[in-house]
């Protein structure tokens, strides 16, 4: 289980798919929240503060072992093809600064079938369908 409670999450990307939801759900865990986009300065600055890093940029293998603390909690919500090989928005260097991460594949996208798969669920449920 990993603490959130003041702890300094960044969150790279704002889109109302990833970026704005996981930024609002680490400041109801009492995170201090800071939330990056394309237009942002001092991106690395930012990111090397981070003790919870959440990257949804879109770009991939952008973030590497510069970009971030040693002990960084990074979640690699990312997902490209680049030849025959699937990756993530984070280089396999960040990972090894980290003390937990979400690898690419297999981090991010089987949390996000069950997610569907319950959310599917629950809509079938609350609709009452006999």
């Amino acid at each position: 289980e990993v603490q959130m409670s003041g702890k300094l999450a960044v969150v790279i990307g704002r889109s109302s798919l990833v970026g704005r939801p996981a930024a609002q759900l680490m400041s109801n865990e009492d995170s201090t929240i800071v939330l990056c986009h394309s237009k942002t300065e001092n991106l690395k600055a930012l990111t090397r503060m981070a003790d919870i890093l959440i990257v949804a940029m879109g770009q991939p293998l952008y973030i590497t072992a510069d970009y971030v603390k040693e002990g960084v909690v990074l979640v690699d919500v990312g997902i490209h093809q680049i030849n025959d090989r699937i990756v993530g928005d984070c280089d396999p260097s960040a990972y090894e600064k980290a003390s937990r991460y979400t690898p690419v594949p297999g981090g991010v996208g089987p949390m996000t079938i069950a997610s569907l798969l319950e959310n599917t669920l629950e809509a079938y449920e609350a609709n009452d369908v006999q």
